[in-house]
């Protein structure tokens, strides 16, 4: 399974006039970050970056003035996108920039079903909030110190870790021995998860005057105890055995 976590900065928050300026995604594949990434600043061809967003991500229009237009870096960034599930906090906002550029260029827009929401997550697993991208790190003990404005990139790196423990923790991306339903590897497709048995049982705890104050307990319990059925001794000792 492959997911997109990302992230945009842009001018402003009308998608229709404003324009995105900075992307940031991160791949993962079976909830576990490859490394490859996709980071970008865009310049927004003439769109002033409003006074509100700066001080939100710190971006000014003087630092965007040498950067590629969007039309310079789309093909790369479809290509980074296809295939994925595309993850973001606030979903509506980003894909909404995002199929606004798009379709200035012709190129076909994200469908819904490709999208997944970690706000909508959120309010869904914690009712009372809040359920900000910082209030989730304090939450769940990510380490943020480090975000004193809003980046694609950084913001994309923390909200892959929100996004595993929203959906279960660390253990729900852990495979153990995972291979494919036709004994390869587990590069692609479904897979399946097998859970090898110990080389050898454990010692057992109880001791023998142990098991024998439990046989004793047994026979006091009638011939419909529980124990007489998932222990066969139980039942052989009852018919004389």
């Amino acid at each position: 399974m492959r997911e997109i976590i990302f992230d945009t900065e842009t001018t402003g928050l009308d998608s229709t006039e404003d324009r995105i300026i900075e992307f940031g995604g991160i791949e993962l594949v079976n909830r576990f970050p490859t490394g490859r990434t996709f980071h970008v600043f865009i310049n927004p061809q003439g769109r002033k970056v409003h006074p509100d967003a700066l001080a939100v991500h710190g971006i000014t229009d003087a630092s965007l003035a040498d950067k590629p237009v969007f039309s310079g870096i789309a093909t790369e960034l479809v290509d980074f996108l296809d295939g994925a599930d595309l993850i973001a906090h606030n979903a509506n906002f980003d894909i909404g920039f995002l199929n606004a550029e798009f379709s200035r260029l012709d190129i076909p827009m994200v469908e819904p079903s490709r999208v997944v929401d970690t706000l909508a997550i959120a309010r869904r697993k914690h009712p009372m909030g809040p359920n900000s991208l910082d209030a989730l790190c304090r939450r769940y003990g990510i380490d943020n110190s480090h975000r004193t404005k809003h980046g694609a990139l950084l913001d994309s790196e923390l909200l892959a870790e929100v996004y595993i423990e929203l959906i279960g923790g660390k253990q729900a991306a852990l495979m153990l021995d995972v291979q494919n339903s036709d004994g390869g590897d587990a590069s692609g497709g479904g897979t399946i998860v097998v859970i090898k048995p110990r080389p050898r049982p454990l010692s057992p705890r109880l001791t023998d005057g142990e098991i024998e104050a439990h046989r004793q307990l047994v026979e006091t319990l009638g011939e419909n105890a529980v124990w007489r059925v998932v222990e066969p001794s139980y039942a052989a000792a009852a018919r004389g055995s």
